[in-house]
């Protein structure tokens, strides 16, 4: 039977706390709340400084992006167990904080709504249970961190420990609090607190008088309550501080394409690319502050797993540490001091740090913002890569050594010159072929690609010698002004012949045409080829004839492009497309779709002597190989470029193609090769 009417259910807000100790604890959090503040004051002041950018709104999809990856910690379960125990441990500190906001309203705005089935299923049952997932969690956190857990993970930290004992504490503290009060008063509703209640039966069953039960409860409540204040005071001053800036992170994220880097004036007298901390802009600053220490940017990084000198974490953590220590405005720069000058080239951007981290940092774009200033401000950049530039500006394409012109590779192909044809609405596609036609072995990539399209009975039409680099490379080896000018010349080309939509096969071109390109007025649609076969197959423009019977099935592994999978989200259409070529069997890698591993060529990487304990392009390769598919599929010329020399090596004997989708679906076709012509060196 129950004691009373249930309506009647509620407890003593203070029980055991004389009224002069209610006073102090009030004082007390005070203070606290004055430590917190200052903190939080403190962090604010550094950035304010960072430069100004726009990203308050739209309000409805960054909260929904806050839903996804905060309340429902999206990001965090990819990587299971710790996004489980990160989940319950999250949970359970929200319904406690909900319980105090509870207490408050009943007892200091004396608003009675701690009564009644509301205190006994909220704040007695729920509290109680979600107290004890929070423990548990925090117990899993303490076990997976150090004793086992993923290699990630920093150990020998005094600090992490500290937080996971403080918040531990904090939770049996507080059963142990609630338990002696229920034993104590023999609290008729003490049953709706589970956990509370059967620590309570230990106390009774140990004598302990109710005399004692009082004295130890008030021990025990100020210990709660010390540890609990001290904890909030210290948020702003350690990794806690993610508890805050992660959800605030998680909304100011980009929503559009995330991993290029941010407009720049160049403007004269204006430091060009970052300097110092304060040519940051705010939300850069904001970003080191909500690292949570993860290392789960590191984990996935290609440059840190071959042994070169780069961690997207201690990146990140450096640069805090310069602005916590007041020399973010020092006059002495970046790159160079606080980060060295090999850790910064040995990013590939292929941004696979910013997909994996869960409060949203963005790596990429501030090591491109100090590359920008080492290239523009200092003149310095690796060899290759200043080869690359030069052979940019003098011959508008980065390959120096190239014997040929943009034209050689469709001489004997069915294209139309745009300087014939006059104007786009001419021909049903514009091919962007990019400067990776200069190199003879995508010349076969790019006729291929024709052949499919002349067969679909599609008229295309070429920029040839009009066509210019896109500026992709010289923009991610730091130099903005090649790429401005390369860039406001391709635009002036589209717009004398019309030209609004392009299909290309490099998915660098496809991504600075189709977001980056923006930023100089460019209103240009761009469709990455196996999006554009894709949608002929759905059409039915493509109804290839099955091989005759008894064709051998081939094996294929397809590996996704950075540029294409993270950066736009491109990975549905070249597996439809490979999935519709007739005897193709498709065998994924580990490591795929927009968790792809990079080839080792991005971010001017491609023109740069590779150094460390192993070239990026061998270990996919060799996760490529373990498939034991016979064909690596591709569909970007970088990576067929690296994996094509990387399988030869990894394979072992073994026969393994490495074939662009264009190349399979055209062998499908069975629709004849053309050889170039000579070479006529540009």
């Amino acid at each position: 039977m129950w004691p009373g009417t249930v309506g009647e259910a509620t407890r003593e807000v203070f029980w055991n706390i004389p009224a002069a100790g209610v006073v102090v604890m009030y004082l007390l959090t005070v203070v606290a709340a004055g430590v917190f503040g200052y903190g939080v004051y403190r962090e604010y002041r550094w950035w304010r400084r960072g430069k100004s950018l726009s990203r308050l709104h739209p309000v409805r999809p960054r909260l929904k992006l806050v839903l996804t990856h905060v309340i429902g910690h999206a990001r965090l379960f990819a990587d299971r167990l710790p996004g489980l125990y990160h989940f319950a441990f999250f949970w359970g500190f929200l319904v406690l904080f909900l319980g105090t906001v509870v207490v408050f309203v009943h007892h200091d705005l004396r608003i009675r709504i701690m009564r009644g089935l509301f205190y006994l299923y909220f704040q007695s049952a729920t509290l109680d249970l979600m107290g004890l997932v929070a423990a548990l969690g925090v117990g899993a956190a303490l076990l997976s961190r150090y004793i086992g857990g993923p290699p990630r993970l920093r150990r020998g930290v005094w600090s992490d420990i500290a937080i996971l004992l403080l918040f531990e504490a904090i939770l049996l503290t507080g059963f142990v609090v609630e338990a002696l009060r229920i034993a104590a008063t023999e609290d008729p509703w003490g049953r709706w607190s589970p956990v509370g209640f059967v620590i309570a039966q230990a106390f009774r069953g140990a004598g302990m008088t109710p005399g004692d039960m009082r004295w130890l409860h008030a021990v025990l409540w100020w210990v709660h309550f010390v540890l609990a204040t001290a904890f909030v005071a210290y948020i702003p001053y350690s990794k806690l501080f993610h508890l805050l800036l992660a959800p605030l992170n998680v909304y100011l994220q980009p929503l559009e394409q995330g991993g290029s880097p941010r407009p720049l004036p160049l403007e004269e007298g204006a430091v060009l690319g970052v300097r110092s901390l304060v040519d940051f802009t705010w939300k850069d600053l904001l970003d080191l502050d909500a690292c949570t220490e993860c290392g789960r940017c590191t984990a996935v990084c290609p440059a840190s797993a071959t042994g070169k000198p780069l961690s997207p974490m201690h990146l990140i953590l450096d640069l805090r540490k310069t602005m916590r220590s007041g020399q973010g405005n020092s006059p002495v720069p970046i790159a160079g001091n606080v980060i060295r000058e090999e850790t910064l080239w040995a990013c590939t951007t292929c941004m696979a740090c910013m997909e994996a981290c869960p409060v949203f940092i963005e790596h990429v774009p501030k090591i491109l913002d100090l590359r920008r200033y080492l290239v523009m401000e200092e003149a310095r950049l690796p060899g290759g890569m200043r080869e690359a530039l030069r052979s940019l500006e003098a011959r508008e394409h980065p390959w120096a050594g190239t014997r040929w012109s943009r034209r050689d590779w469709y001489r004997a192909l069915p294209v139309l010159e745009m300087k014939e044809v006059g104007r786009a609405e001419r021909v049903d596609v514009v091919y962007w072929a990019g400067c990776a036609v200069l190199d003879e072995r995508y010349q076969r990539v790019a006729r291929a690609l024709v052949r499919i399209l002349h067969q679909a009975g599609l008229r295309v039409g070429v920029l040839g010698p009009e066509e210019r680099c896109t500026g992709d490379p010289a923009r991610r080896m730091g130099d903005e002004f090649v790429f401005r000018t390369l860039a406001t010349a391709n635009l002036d080309t589209f717009a004398r012949y019309g030209v609004r939509r392009v299909v290309t096969s490099c998915p660098h071109c496809y991504n600075v045409l189709k977001n980056e390109y923006r930023e100089l007025g460019g209103d240009l649609e761009a469709q990455h080829h196996t999006e554009f076969l894709s949608s002929l197959l759905r059409r039915g423009s493509l109804r290839p004839a099955l091989r005759e019977a008894g064709g051998a099935e081939v094996s294929v592994t397809y590996h996704d492009p950075c540029y294409l999978a993270r950066y736009n989200g491109v990975v549905d259409p070249p597996r439809e497309v490979l999935k519709e070529r007739g005897g193709c069997k498709l065998v994924e890698m580990p490591r795929r779709a927009r968790n792809t591993f990079c080839c080792g060529a991005g971010g001017g990487r491609a023109w740069v002597e590779e150094r460390g304990e192993e070239r990026v392009a061998i270990q996919r390769a060799r996760e490529a190989i373990q498939t034991g598919a016979d064909t690596v599929a591709v569909s970007c010329p970088f990576c067929l470029q690296m994996l094509e020399d990387a399988v030869k090596s990894a394979a072992e004997g073994r026969a393994v193609r490495v074939l662009d989708v264009a190349e399979l679906v055209a062998d499908f076709l069975q629709v004849p090769e053309q050889a170039a012509s000579e070479p006529k060196t540009q």
